[in-house]
């Protein structure tokens, strides 16, 4: 997969896809929209001992070092467990040239970049404190097979619908449900309208948000 480096709006900056002409992130601005969507309506809505996050993709790794950073800042819970799907790993220098470590101050965060992208994949790894990830490399359409605990919170984070639109339809996302606690949470930066009727068909209560950046709404979906 060829992949080309983007600075977005905030100064952040993203791959570009060629062959599906689409960014892992919004060009308004990879980190505002990562804390909009995953932080602010996302673990911040939470309040547990422990959560199990589940993500699909890990991408370039930014939403693991939002919600590291996050962990390590505040109280928010005592542990976080973070299993995270990618098809496509990106190379360590690839990783090494979004240089998100920049845009965060806690010495541990910095460090943690690189040492997220390094650790291997398929094992449960202590990046820091009680703050654990495991790296996943399969098809997303393989969860159903891949053991996890109930998951909490999920960081529904695939490319869009315009590009992948089997990725936003019932199949997938009825396995995402399945693995998810009931009281858990699905959050997406998208809004799309029949994304909405399936989580409400898979007897989840939608709320329409506000959206990050350059995107109008968003949605949180609670499983009942």
């Amino acid at each position: 997969m060829l992949r080309s480096l983007k600075t977005t709006q905030d100064g952040s900056k993203t791959l570009h896809v060629s062959s599906l002409d689409e960014t892992y992130h919004s060009h308004h601005g990879a980190l505002q929209e990562a804390k909009h969507v995953f932080i602010k309506n996302g673990i911040n809505r939470l309040k547990k001992y422990e959560i199990n996050i589940l993500e699909l993709g890990f991408g370039t790794g930014l939403n693991v070092l939002v919600t590291l950073d996050e962990y390590l800042k505040t109280d928010i819970c005592h542990k976080i467990n973070y299993y995270s799907l990618e098809k496509y790993p990106l190379k360590l220098e690839e990783a090494s040239s979004l240089e998100y470590d920049k845009f965060f101050e806690n010495e541990f965060v910095k460090n943690a970049f690189t040492k997220i992208h390094s650790t291997d994949w398929g094992k449960s790894e202590n990046i820091e404190k009680d703050f654990f990830l495991q790296k996943i490399e399969e098809d997303f359409y393989n969860i159903k097979d891949i053991e996890m605990p109930p998951i909490d919170l999920v960081y529904f984070d695939c490319f869009g619908a315009r590009v992948q639109p089997d990725l936003w339809e019932e199949p997938l996302v009825k396995m995402v449900a399945e693995k998810m606690t009931p009281g858990g949470l699905f959050t997406t930066y998208s809004s799309k309208g029949s994304l909405q009727r399936i989580l409400k068909g898979l007897n989840f209560e939608v709320e329409k948000l506000e959206g990050p950046k350059g995107k109008r709404e968003m949605i949180n979906a609670w499983k009942k």
